[in-house]
């Protein structure tokens, strides 16, 4: 009789009292290589079969690493028949939260999802109402939700708010902080720890110093002031590229957009764009609304979005445009490059962004960065917090 753990397929369960424990780093290296590697490092003890089989589950299917030997090319067969059930993409899921932490867990479903391709996770009812939201599900909900229905829509609305929640949560603080007011040259008479000028105050007590005890007395402590950025009306316009690639910044920009909204002496836009321009300024205040209407894929019109944001500037010299994209243009460059260089001489501020996003890792062509670069614009990747920042700075000149 076949039990539950002895089904084809499923990762089995481990079971303890079966030998002598199998050497940890061999068994590391045997399901780092699969089972190619077996005859070097030996077989694998009951607590990592389960892993393995898990593992094989996913990467088992990956040509490349089959053509090689790296991995077999599967535990279980994916043909028709008479034979035990296959393993659905709902029993791998349970398998995984069962047997690996949560950073390996997060890992995992990104593959399975992004490079795989195993769009069950986040279409199927079932995986959804047991899945974790995070934000590689959220990419995937985007990619994927004009192929829903309304009862798939529902469950994967709730991965949306659940990330936002925790990015608005995370993020919220950071951005707020930067507006409280840049530090000036002037001294304040009012003591607050994050004002501290170190610099002035170990200046004005060198006077105090005794060598012998190598100690600095001080007698009063300088502080800086802050200045008030309320008084002048700044725009902030995000052009953000929804092509496939750039799911991550389109998240981190709507929650960016969200934490800003509303902040005196500041108007935030958020435009979108493929090929179409699509602005979302109305639904900035509700970024799961917002998210839930991106389509993400299609072509890129770089150009159109940015004539587009000209349209919008109403002080050229309290602008700051923001355009977040891998400058991959699928249009005309050279109308691209006018356009920024027009923003740049009326006196806007023009950011190329490559990402926005919590890593800030860029991954763009260089060639038409480097043409804005020369138009004027200041191109680079930031984190939503250093986009804070460098906005709040700016309104505080």
């Amino acid at each position: 009789m076949t039990t539950p753990e002895q089904a084809p397929g499923r990762a089995p369960v481990p079971k303890e009292g079966t030998g002598t424990a199998p050497d940890a780093g061999l068994e590391r290296w045997r399901l780092v290589l699969g089972s190619a590697a077996e005859r070097h490092t030996g077989p694998l003890g009951p607590g990592n079969a389960g892993r393995d089989a898990a593992l094989d589950w996913l990467y088992g299917r990956d040509p490349d690493l089959a053509r090689r030997g790296v991995r077999r090319s599967g535990t279980t067969s994916r043909e028709g028949g008479d034979g035990p059930s296959a393993v659905t993409a709902i029993d791998w899921l349970d398998d995984i939260h069962r047997l690996f932490p949560k950073e390996t867990i997060e890992r995992l479903e990104r593959d399975a999802v992004e490079k795989y391709g195993i769009q069950e996770i986040v279409t199927d009812p079932a995986v959804l109402e047991r899945v974790e939201p995070s934000q590689t599900l959220l990419r995937a909900v985007l990619r994927t939700k004009h192929l829903m229905n309304p009862q798939v829509l529902r469950l994967a609305r709730r991965i949306v708010e659940s990330v936002v929640k925790q990015l608005l949560a995370r993020l919220r603080p950071e951005v707020r902080q930067a507006f409280h007011g840049t530090r000036s040259r002037r001294p304040s008479r009012v003591p607050l720890a994050r004002d501290f000028d170190f610099r002035q105050t170990v200046k004005a007590s060198l006077a105090h110093y005794q060598p012998a005890e190598r100690r600095l007395l001080i007698e009063r402590a300088h502080f800086h002031s802050r200045t008030r950025r309320h008084v002048t009306q700044w725009q902030l316009i995000l052009l953000v590229d929804q092509s496939g690639s750039m799911a991550g910044s389109v998240i981190h920009s709507a929650v960016t957009a969200a934490c800003l909204w509303g902040l005196p002496g500041l108007k935030t836009h958020l435009v979108a764009f493929d090929t179409q321009v699509v602005d979302l300024t109305a639904d900035v205040s509700d970024p799961v609304e917002l998210l839930m209407r991106v389509q993400l894929g299609g072509g890129t019109d770089i150009a159109r979005a940015v004539e587009y944001g000209a349209g919008l500037v109403e002080n050229p010299r309290r602008t700051i445009v923001a355009l977040i994209t891998d400058f991959y243009e699928g249009g005309d460059p050279y109308r691209l490059v006018r356009a920024v260089r027009g923003l740049v001489e009326q006196g806007s501020t023009v950011l190329g962004l490559a990402p926005l996003d919590e890593d800030a890792e860029p991954d763009y062509d260089r060639l038409t960065a480097g043409q804005l670069a020369s138009a004027g614009a200041h191109i680079g990747a930031m984190t939503p917090g250093r986009l804070a920042e460098f906005v709040a700075e700016r309104l505080g000149r």
